[in-house]
């Protein structure tokens, strides 16, 4: 793409935490910064990805179909340390190239979720790579693009909001199986919800205890929903790990913690987020 019309993605995505319009919109889009092959300098490009699961995600060389591969890619291929930003998060990663078998079944299931892999495939003879970042672990906090905890909570919550409308586009659309992409979509979106919840419950909730015990009603209420949505998406991994997952079943499941989940993340920010962002010190 016109490194102009990059640009304008890659402001925007900055400006609304992973969010933007035109061919992009409603679609998995990360930020990928890589090193020059040649040149040693930074270059950030917009790309799509797949989730694949316990921190990695897929980002697939296809340019289009054009004859040759996009720069970003040779980039990593000379330099594999990579920045990745999400909207919500920051971090550096490691790119792997898949070759052979590994590419191609990988590749196949990303045709199954999104046929236009196939057509960029048909349009050249060259061999498109899939190439997995894996996040690098730094021990501490994650890089969050936020200026306040207020804020934080706010960008996690749109970011869920986000990728299970995503999931719910994708389940309505599915056949009448359920692919193995549309699969791992589902199980890491209930594995970062678990995450996220787990964060709240040992870190902030106590945090709040200690500086504002008259939340106490508001956070006991919290816990309570998380302990709910977890067993929702208890079931839903149930339903979606059979191998013979009906798609109608699948999504009834999914809108149950839908409507289950936007009720808890509303209420948390309703209640929450002015505390949050009380100047230090400051009387509630």
């Amino acid at each position: 793409m016109p490194n102009d019309f990059n640009q304008q993605v890659i402001e925007e995505f900055r400006a609304n935490s992973g969010e933007v319009g035109g061919p992009f919109e409603g679609a998995r889009l990360l930020l990928l910064t890589t090193t020059g092959a040649r040149s040693g300098e930074r270059h950030t490009t917009p790309v799509g990805y797949h989730p694949d699961g316990d921190g990695r995600v897929l980002v697939i060389a296809s340019a289009g179909g054009a004859p040759k591969h996009p720069d970003w890619f040779h980039n990593l291929v000379a330099h594999p340390r990579v920045g990745v930003e999400t909207g919500v998060f920051t971090y550096e990663a490691r790119a792997e190239v898949l070759e052979g078998a590994a590419r191609d079944e990988v590749f196949a299931r990303a045709v199954e979720a999104e046929p236009g892999w196939a057509e960029y495939q048909a349009r050249t003879s060259r061999v498109i790579p899939v190439v997995v970042l894996h996040e690098i672990a730094t021990g501490g906090p994650p890089n969050v693009s936020a200026s306040s905890m207020g804020e934080y909570v706010k960008v996690i919550h749109d970011a869920f909001r986000r990728e299970l409308a995503i999931v719910r586009r994708e389940i309505a659309d599915a056949g009448p199986t359920l692919g193995a992409q549309l699969r791992i979509n589902c199980l890491t979106f209930c594995q970062g919800l678990h995450n996220h919840h787990t964060g709240e419950d040992t870190a902030m909730f106590p945090f709040l205890t200690g500086r504002h015990p008259e939340l106490a009603p508001v956070l006991d209420r919290l816990r309570e929903e998380h302990v709910r949505i977890a067993a929702l998406t208890a079931e839903l991994k149930q339903v979606v790990g059979t191998q013979s997952a009906d798609p109608g079943h699948v999504r009834e499941e999914v809108e149950r913690l839908s409507a289950e989940l936007e009720a808890h993340l509303a209420y948390e920010e309703e209640q929450l987020i002015p505390v949050l962002d009380l100047p230090a010190g400051a009387a509630h």
